[in-house]
């Protein structure tokens, strides 16, 4: 099973890497670090990843897994990643994102008409480009799976694993990462962090 695991600059690794150690944790699945040239590819925090394969070199494969960006207005105007979206996810068992990577999705047209999360930030940009917006940290429709902000990915990652497999795999890893949040602060949605963080989060220039 061909899983594609999305590479473009500036992205947010986070969002990719915890799906991606999920997912290729599966022996079924050969993953692919794909871009539109194989090389380095920067993240927004500065990490660098290696893509191995070039869109075209992988046309149809079963698994597509789209992260997100600090910076995603930019993302959007990737036209080879665009164009690679729209072409592979017809024919894809699954296509999934993480994070604003679902606006690319909806950019391409995967998602018109169609229920899909994203960061809180992104809503309404998801909106606009024809989705139908949810709240929820993980949304399942027909071949599409989406996942809220950042963190969860790996949710995405194990719902994904049990409709592929069973939740007996998906429970396995999640045992295997010791996922079992617990995180210091209930700051983790608009709804729940101190109004002055959500103000100031909304003023960061990355965001706007």
């Amino acid at each position: 099973m061909d899983a594609a695991f999305v590479l473009y600059d500036n992205m947010t690794a986070l969002d990719l890497i915890g799906p991606y150690d999920a997912i290729s944790a599966m022996p079924e699945v050969t993953p692919h670090f794909v871009a539109a040239r194989p090389g380095p590819i920067r993240c927004d925090s500065g990490l660098v990843i290696q893509a191995d394969t070039a869109f075209d070199e992988l046309p149809r494969p079963e698994v597509i897994v789209v992260p997100g960006s600090s910076t995603w207005h930019a993302a959007l105007d990737d036209e080879p990643l665009l164009a690679w979206l729209a072409t592979a996810h017809p024919t894809a068992t699954w296509t999934t994102s993480v994070c604003t990577g679902s606006t690319l999705l909806a950019k391409a047209g995967v998602l018109t008409g169609r229920p899909a999360t994203t960061h809180w930030l992104a809503r309404d940009l998801l909106a606009d480009l024809g989705a139908v917006v949810s709240t929820e940290r993980v949304v399942v429709d027909g071949d599409v799976i989406t996942a809220a902000g950042v963190s969860a990915g790996i949710d995405m990652a194990l719902t994904l694993i049990a409709k592929l497999w069973d939740e007996h795999r998906a429970q396995l890893v999640q045992l295997m990462f010791e996922y079992d949040p617990r995180p210091p602060f209930d700051a983790g949605s608009p709804e729940t962090a101190p109004p002055q963080v959500v103000a100031f989060a909304r003023s960061l220039p990355s965001h706007n």
